[in-house]
């Protein structure tokens, strides 16, 4: 499996023939320049993870990809035409002889007063993305890309998650600046003793694991 993480939550997975981008928000554009991409997939509509304009110039440039999302970013796509499948907890799919699983239903509560969104995370062979939802699944899980820090998630909380789901390497995604690797409290310094390879990711690099 190939991982180029492009910012905050966007990421290009290559999982055997297949090529899989998610969630291109608001802030990183560098995403939009891809090509031959087979799937897209959004988890929620919070525009850090889903920017029209990106998922436009996405689709320009490649005309046959395929968008797996839940009904409410589905409802937002529809207003402007654009065609999508719907791929909700439980289900799942297959494309090119690699399978993508749906879990979690909504996001993590932020504050009484704010509405609460669908939010789905992807399982893509075995590596899961839990969207802005610490779900725990049982399934073996090889590479978590670990959601660090947000109005939703502490770092406390977020290295509980990795070390329930016990994944063989983890990355940060929603990270913000605390993703400097001098910083004291990363999950660095927790994360190794239990096993769990913590790795921080160059944006824009492609990594193999």
């Amino acid at each position: 499996m190939k991982i180029t993480k492009f910012a905050h939550c966007c990421m290009l997975i290559e999982e055997g023939k297949v090529r899989i981008l998610i969630d291109p928000g608001k802030f990183s554009t560098a995403q939009n320049n891809l090509q031959d991409l087979d799937v897209l997939l959004l988890t929620h509509i919070h525009p850090d993870h889903f920017n029209l304009e990106n998922i436009k110039a996405t689709l320009k440039n490649n005309s046959n990809i395929r968008i797996f999302t839940n009904q409410e970013v589905g409802e937002e796509l529809k207003k402007e035409g654009i065609t999508f499948e719907l791929l909700e907890n439980g289900q799942k799919m297959e494309i090119k002889g690699s399978t993508i699983e749906a879990f979690g239903e909504y996001h993590e509560p932020v504050y009484p007063i704010f509405p609460p969104v669908k939010a789905t995370g992807y399982l893509i062979g075995k590596f899961f993305y839990p969207s802005d939802k610490l779900t725990v699944i049982d399934k073996p899980i090889d590479i978590l890309a670990l959601p660090l820090l947000g109005p939703w998630v502490r770092a406390r909380e977020a290295i509980d998650y990795a070390i329930a789901l016990r994944p063989k390497h983890c990355f940060p995604v929603h990270d913000g600046p605390v993703i400097d690797p001098s910083w004291s409290q990363s999950p660095k310094a927790v994360l190794p003793e239990k096993g769990i390879n913590f790795e921080v990711l160059e944006l824009g690099k492609e990594y193999n694991f």
